[in-house]
């Protein structure tokens, strides 16, 4: 058990279940995250951080572990039976080739992105959904505007308008993701510290 996820109100079940030890540091293959009290580091890496169960027909897609156990402790009731579920941590920056490796690993899975509340969180779950989808994608971001290209085409949406349902509808596309954000914070691990 872990005294910095029990004074945040994480249960010891859920402490557990992703095997957090007294150390808080999560391994994405060759570059860690680590969480301790007024720190937290997630990294920049090609790899990915893997929880749950990894034949679960849920997949939850966050940038940190913490983010992953902060979604489920807010959300214990919707999700009673965590074993249904996988978790996969991508770090500060998703790349194509994490991207193609979740959609060759977890074929027919149902998605769901939990990224932050914000633009930057918004642009990641356009970039993460289309490549969930084997669509490469480019965004700009240019004062008030977002330059969104998929291929030959080219959409421009207002940054408060930016989103992944904004995206689809700007592009004709149904992609079936769905997004979880935080009420009233950035990101979840941010509302379950403030609470």
């Amino acid at each position: 058990m872990n005294d910095q996820l029990t004074r945040l109100g994480v249960p010891e079940a859920l402490q557990a279940w992703f095997n957090c030890q007294q150390e808080l540091v999560f391994d994405y293959g060759g570059a860690n995250e680590i969480f301790t009290t007024g720190f937290h580091k997630v990294p920049t890496t090609a790899n990915l951080w893997l929880g749950g169960n990894r034949s679960a027909s849920e997949v939850v897609i966050t940038h940190s572990a913490m983010e992953a156990i902060a979604f489920l402790t807010l959300h214990a009731d919707h999700y009673p039976r965590p074993d249904t579920l996988s978790f996969i941590a991508m770090g500060n920056l998703p790349g194509m080739g994490q991207l193609q490796w979740i959609r060759q690993n977890f074929k027919k899975r149902k998605f769901t992105l939990v990224f932050g509340s914000d633009l930057l969180g918004a642009l990641t779950d356009i970039k993460v959904a289309a490549g969930l989808k084997g669509h490469g994608t480019r965004l700009l971001v240019n004062n008030d505007d977002v330059r969104i290209q998929m291929k030959t085409q080219v959409r421009i949406l207002s940054v408060p308008q930016v989103s992944l349902h904004a995206f689809e509808k700007a592009f004709g596309l149904r992609m079936g993701i769905r997004t979880r954000k935080p009420p009233a914070a950035v990101t979840f691990l941010d509302l379950l510290k403030d609470l």
